[in-house]
């Protein structure tokens, strides 16, 4: 649990861990590949016009928000117009 409260339209997310190797097995090297843009919802802020909830899986914009580390976990703090989608469960 973090100790950050975002403020207005923000959204507290943690970005979720990348897989560092494919189904067949093969490793990925950091440095291969892209930054993840899928996060769980931490906190939001008290806009009413944030249309997400605390544990939601979403997708974010690539170059949204600032980095914040905790820790060993990476949060980031975005604006509610820089969350692009809602992944379903």
């Amino acid at each position: 649990m973090s100790s950050i409260k975002p403020l207005a339209d923000r959204v507290l997310l943690k970005v979720l861990e990348q897989e560092s190797k494919t189904s067949s097995g093969i490793y990925i090297p950091e440095t291969a590949t892209e930054k993840t843009q899928k996060a769980e919802v931490v906190e939001v802020g008290e806009s009413e016009d944030i249309k997400v909830k605390k544990g939601d899986i979403v997708i974010y914009d690539k170059y949204a928000g600032i980095q914040i580390k905790e820790g060993d976990t990476e949060y980031l703090i975005v604006k509610n117009e820089e969350i692009v989608a809602l992944i379903k469960k």
